[in-house]
């Protein structure tokens, strides 16, 4: 079917058809993200998506031409949670990325399909509230004293440490959602076989043994925390020089 032919420009690049119908773009985007909150990119179809909203695939398609058109506005409707803090001085400039980097985690973890998503979704960057994302930390770089060739590769630099630890992060509590328990109960069930398996690995067997008694969130937490912090130690690094 035609309109099922990947586009050559991003939904962002062309105009929006005119409202003749009760459905709107707004109300394809929300169901939608219910949907992938709910079930996962895999579940995400055209035909489900007008099932869920009592409407034909063929009424979706005057708003989107695909699937990634679609995925393009949904990765840009979650971005509108993100809260990123206005462009401050040298001295609170780490302070303000660090709230804008465990915003960008969280937010990630909230809606598990994004992070592998952000990736592979081309154009999505101009939408509206990405940009104003990256507008954001771009400022807030600036503010720091990163001069204008080197700002936006830093601003690169934490997204990619960001986003690379949130994919992971998903996947795992992805996992963990399928099997019906706990995290907690999750590690804990497997932790006998890991105990076995390092027991010919005398390091990863302290190391898992010093971490047994803290909740493995907690484990997730500081463990982001301290990537984080060793990432912006080699930003300061450029600035201090």
């Amino acid at each position: 079917m035609a309109a099922e032919k990947k586009p050559t420009e991003s939904v962002w690049t062309r105009p929006r058809p005119r409202q003749r119908e009760q459905l709107t773009r707004e109300q394809i985007v929300a169901a939608a993200v219910e949907l992938l909150d709910a079930e996962g990119i895999e579940a995400l179809s055209m035909r489900k998506l007008g099932t869920r909203l009592n409407a034909a695939a063929t009424s979706l398609y005057r708003h989107v031409a695909n699937k990634d058109e679609l995925i393009e506005l949904v990765v840009d409707d979650v971005f509108a949670e993100l809260q990123v803090q206005a462009a401050c001085d040298r001295a609170q400039w780490r302070a303000a990325v660090t709230q804008t980097a465990n915003h960008l985690r969280a937010m990630a973890l909230r809606h598990p399909w994004i992070a592998p998503e952000l990736g592979q979704v081309g154009l999505v960057h101009i939408g509206p509230n990405a940009m104003r994302m990256s507008s954001g930390l771009l400022a807030q770089f600036e503010a720091a004293g990163f001069p204008a060739g080197e700002k936006d590769r830093a601003v690169g630099t934490l997204t990619a440490y960001v986003i690379g630890i949130a994919t992971s992060e998903a996947a795992y509590l992805s996992l963990i959602a399928r099997s019906g328990k706990t995290e907690q109960e999750w590690v804990a069930g497997l932790r006998p076989a890991f105990d076995a398996a390092s027991q010919a690995h005398p390091p990863l067997r302290e190391q898992s043994s010093a971490r047994k008694d803290v909740h493995p969130q907690q484990i997730r937490d500081d463990d982001f925390a301290y990537g984080l912090e060793r990432v912006l130690d080699g930003l300061t690094a450029r600035l201090d020089a």
